[in-house]
C-alpha cells in the first residue's frame, strides 16, 4: 500500500506529525478536476513546445548553425524545468486553483514575444527561455490529482494527467501548418488566446481537494527539506531519463529526421507527432500497470526495452520499417516509464510534500530533456552522424535498469 498516509514530517520539521490527508475517493468531482488539470497541462505544454517544430525554419531564416538551432529549441526546457521547483512549492502553499490560472496568464507574455518580436538568435533564446513557464504547470497538476484520488487509483489518474504532454504533439501537428497558412505569428497568437480562455475557466471551475492543508513555513525551507529526502534524488534520476528522453525527442526529433533522413520539415513534424502520441498514450498505461503490479517492475521492463531500442536506432537502419520500430519502441517505453515514475512518487512521498517533491523531480525530468539535444547537435557537428548519441542513450538506459531494480527497488519495498 502507499506510504503517503502514514509517513510523518512537515516542511520545517520532518519529525513532526503530518496533518491527516483528506479522504480521496476519486468520484465524479475528482474526475472533473482531473480533466480540467489535464487540459490545462496540455495547453501550457503546447505553448512550451512551439519552437521545436520550427527549429530548422529558424535555422534557415536566421542563418543559424546546427548547434544554435539545438540551443534555441532546447532552452525553453530550462525554465520549464527549474521553474517547477518553486512552482511545486507554491502549489503546496497556494493550491492549484490559484496557480493554474496564474501560470497560464504568465505564459502568454513570452508566447506573444516569440511570435511577434523574436527575429534574431538572441531574441529567440531570450523569448524561448521564458516560454518555458508553460512547462512548470506539471508541478501544479500532480499534487492536485494526488489529493483527489486514493492510493489504489493514483497510478492511473496521474498517468491520465500526464497525457497533457500531448501538448507537444499538438504543437508538432499544427505549428508548421498554421505558419504556412496564416503567417509567422499565427500559432503564437492562437496559443495565447487559448491560454487566456483556460486561465478564466480554471479560476471559475477548478477546486482544490476538500480539507487541503496549505503547507507551512518558507518556500526555501520546504525545498531544502525536500532535497534531503532520499526518495527525491532517486526519483529525479529516473524521471530525468524517462521524461527527459521524451522531451529530448519531442524537441529534437524533427531536426534529426531532416538532417539524417532528408525529410521535409512538415513530414518530420508529423512523424514526431506520432512519436509523441504513442508516448502520451503509454504514460497512463505505465501508471495503470503500476497499480496492477508495482512501479519498480514496470520501470525495470521499460528501461530494459529502451536499451535495446536505442541500440537499434544507433545502427541507423532504413527508416521503414526498422528505424520506425526503434523510435516507436522508445516512445512507448519512455512514456511508460514516466507514468510509472509518478506512480512511485505517490507511494514513497510524504503527503504534505507531494508538490515540492514533484517540483524537484519534474525539474530533473525537464533538465534531462535539455542536454540530449545539445549533445546530439554537437555529436552531429563533430562526426557528421548521430550514432554516438544513441550509444550514450543505450548505455544510460542500461544503467538505469540496474539502478531501478536494486537501490530503488529496495527503498520501495521498505516503504510498502
Amino acid at each position: 500500500m502507499a506510504r503517503t498516509t502514514r509517513q510523518t514530517g512537515s516542511a520545517d520539521d520532518p519529525s513532526a506529525p503530518e496533518p491527516p490527508a483528506p479522504a480521496a475517493t476519486g468520484g465524479g468531482l475528482a474526475a472533473r478536476m482531473l480533466v480540467l488539470a489535464t487540459v490545462g497541462f496540455l495547453i501550457n505544454f503546447w505553448s512550451w513546445a512551439l519552437l521545436g517544430p520550427l527549429g530548422n525554419t529558424y535555422g534557415d531564416e536566421l542563418g543559424l548553425t546546427g548547434f544554435q538551432v539545438a540551443v534555441a529549441v532546447a532552452v525553453p526546457v530550462v525554465v520549464g524545468s527549474l521553474g517547477r521547483i518553486p512552482v511545486g512549492a507554491l502549489s503546496d502553499r497556494l493550491g492549484a486553483r490559484v496557480m493554474f490560472p496564474l501560470v497560464s496568464l504568465l505564459a502568454i507574455l513570452p508566447t506573444l514575444y516569440v511570435g511577434l518580436g523574436a527575429r534574431s538568435f538572441t531574441t529567440l533564446v531570450i523569448g524561448g527561455f521564458f516560454l518555458g513557464i508553460g512547462g512548470t504547470s506539471f508541478a501544479i497538476g500532480i499534487p492536485l490529482v494526488n489529493s483527489w484520488y486514493p492510493p489504489s487509483r493514483r497510478g492511473l489518474a496521474l498517468g491520465i494527467f500526464g497525457m497533457g504532454t500531448a501538448g507537444t504533439a499538438v504543437a508538432a501537428f499544427t505549428t508548421v501548418a498554421l505558419r504556412e497558412a496564416f503567417g509567422h505569428e499565427a500559432p503564437f497568437v492562437l496559443v495565447s488566446a487559448v491560454l487566456l480562455i483556460y486561465a478564466v475557466l480554471a479560476w471559475l471551475l477548478l477546486r482544490d481537494a476538500p480539507g487541503r492543508v496549505p503547507a507551512s513555513g518558507s518556500m526555501l525551507a520546504r525545498t531544502w527539506n525536500t532535497l534531503k529526502l532520499p526518495v527525491t534524488l532517486q526519483l529525479s534520476l529516473i524521471y530525468a531519463l524517462g521524461f527527459g528522453g521524451f522531451v529530448a525527442f519531442s524537441v529534437y526529433l524533427p531536426t534529426y529526421l531532416v538532417n539524417d533522413y532528408g525529410l521535409e520539415a512538415g513530414d518530420a513534424a508529423l512523424r514526431t507527432a506520432g512519436f509523441i502520441v504513442l508516448a502520451v498514450v503509454a504514460r497512463p498505461t505505465g501508471g495503470w500497470l503500476s497499480d496492477k503490479f508495482h512501479p519498480v517492475t514496470v520501470l525495470t521492463w521499460c528501461f530494459g526495452i529502451a536499451t535495446a531500442m536505442a541500440a537499434l536506432a544507433a545502427m541507423r537502419l532504413e527508416l521503414l520499417p526498422v528505424g520506425t520500430v526503434a523510435f516507436l519502441g522508445l516512445a512507448a517505453t519512455l512514456g511508460g516509464a514516466a507514468g510509472a515514475c509518478f506512480a512511485l512518487v505517490s507511494r514513497m512521498t510524504p503527503t504534505g510534500q507531494v508538490g515540492s517533491v514533484t517540483g524537484v523531480v519534474g525539474a530533473a525530468g525537464g533538465l534531462g530533456g535539455f542536454f540530449p539535444p545539445l549533445v546530439m547537435g554537437a555529436v552531429h557537428g563533430l562526426t557528421g552522424a548521430y550514432t554516438l548519441g544513441f550509444v550514450l542513450l543505450a548505455m544510460s538506459a542500461l544503467a538505469m535498469t540496474a539502478f531501478v531494480w536494486w537501490p530503488v527497488g529496495k527503498a520501495a519495498r521498505a516503504a510498502s
